[in-house]
C-alpha cells in the first residue's frame, strides 16, 4: 500500500504517488534553481509544468489512474535531466542559437506569434527553415498570377494547427520540447 497526493501540475489535477511525486519535485526544484532571473524562472516553470502535465496526460491509460514512479521518469526522459552549468555566450553577437537547442521532431504549426493574417506563412518559412518574407510574397505573386494561392492559403489555415504552447513552438523549429529548450525558449522569446 503506498501513499498518494492529489496535485495541480499545469493547472491540471493529478493524484501521484508519495515517492514519484517528491521526485518530480525534486527534479522541478534543481530545474527551477538553474534559472538565475525569479520573474523568468516563474514564467519558464508554468511553460515547463504545462509540458509535464501534456506528457502525463499522454502517459495516463484512463483518467482516475494514480501517477506512478514509471510514469515520472518517463517525463524526465522527455525533458532531459537538468543542466548545471548553464552558458553565458548568450550575450555575443556570433553566438549561434540554433547549436544552444537539443534538435527534435520538426512539425508543422501555424505561427501565431508572427502571423500577419492566420500565421500560415510564418508557420511555413519556420518548417522550412527560410525567411518568412519570401513565402509571403511567393504567396502574394502566386495569388496574382494564377489565383490558386488563395485557395491553398485558406486550406492551409484549416488543416495546419495552430503552435500555442511552448512545446509545440519549439517543434516548428524542429527542437525537442525539452525542460531545458523550454528555458532557453522562453527566455529569448519574451
Amino acid at each position: 500500500m503506498k501513499k498518494v497526493i492529489e496535485v495541480s501540475i499545469g493547472g491540471i489535477n493529478f493524484t501521484v504517488e508519495d515517492d514519484a511525486y517528491f521526485r518530480l519535485k525534486e527534479y522541478l526544484r534543481r530545474f527551477e534553481e538553474t534559472i538565475p532571473d525569479k520573474q523568468e524562472a516563474r514564467e519558464v516553470m508554468e511553460d515547463v509544468e504545462a509540458r509535464v502535465a501534456e506528457i502525463l496526460q499522454k502517459e495516463l491509460k484512463y483518467s482516475n489512474q494514480v501517477v506512478d514512479m514509471k510514469q515520472v521518469q518517463t517525463v524526465i526522459d522527455h525533458l532531459g535531466e537538468v543542466e548545471v552549468n548553464t552558458s553565458s555566450q548568450e550575450s555575443g553577437s556570433d553566438y549561434n542559437y540554433d547549436k544552444d537547442y537539443t534538435k527534435g521532431d520538426k512539425r508543422m504549426y501555424r505561427d501565431v506569434d508572427e502571423k500577419m493574417v492566420a500565421g500560415v506563412c510564418s508557420g511555413l518559412a519556420l518548417y522550412l527553415g527560410i525567411d518568412v518574407t519570401i513565402v509571403r510574397i511567393l504567396f502574394a505573386v502566386m495569388t496574382f498570377l494564377y489565383g490558386t494561392a488563395l485557395l491553398v492559403y485558406i486550406v492551409l489555415w484549416l488543416v495546419m494547427p495552430r503552435a500555442l504552447t511552448v512545446a509545440q513552438k519549439l517543434e516548428v523549429r524542429g527542437y525537442a520540447p525539452t525542460a531545458e529548450n523550454i528555458r532557453k525558449f522562453t527566455s529569448r522569446h519574451k
